[in-house]
C-alpha cells in the first residue's frame, strides 16, 4: 500500500479579516459568508470567528489573509495562517 499525498482530502481554506492579534502566536479571523435563506430567497451575511495560528506574529488587524484547516493546536485553534493577502490601513501606515 503506498501512501500518496492524493489520498488525502484536500484541506479547507478561508480568506478572512484580522479582528484581533493580542495572543502569542494566535489571530483571531472573521470570515463572511453569503448563502441565500431557505425560506425567504434574500441573501444572508453571516460572520465566524476563528482562531488562527500565527507562527511569526506577522498579521497585524485589518489585514486580508488566507487560511488553511489544520490538526487541533489548542483548544479552539483549528487553523493556520498561509498568506496575508492584502495589508489593512492601520498596517501599512505603522511600516
Amino acid at each position: 500500500m503506498t501512501n500518496t499525498s492524493s489520498t488525502r482530502p484536500q484541506r479547507k481554506e478561508r480568506v478572512g479579516e484580522v479582528i484581533g492579534n493580542k495572543m502569542a502566536k494566535t489571530i483571531v479571523v472573521r470570515v463572511e459568508r453569503r448563502f441565500a435563506h431557505p425560506q425567504f430567497k434574500k441573501v444572508v451575511t453571516s460572520y465566524t470567528k476563528l482562531y488562527v495560528h500565527d507562527e511569526k506574529n506577522e498579521a497585524k488587524v485589518g489585514d486580508q489573509v488566507r487560511i488553511e484547516e489544520t490538526r487541533p493546536l489548542s483548544k479552539s485553534k483549528r487553523w493556520r495562517l498561509l498568506e496575508i493577502v492584502e495589508r489593512g490601513a492601520e498596517a501599512v501606515a505603522a511600516i
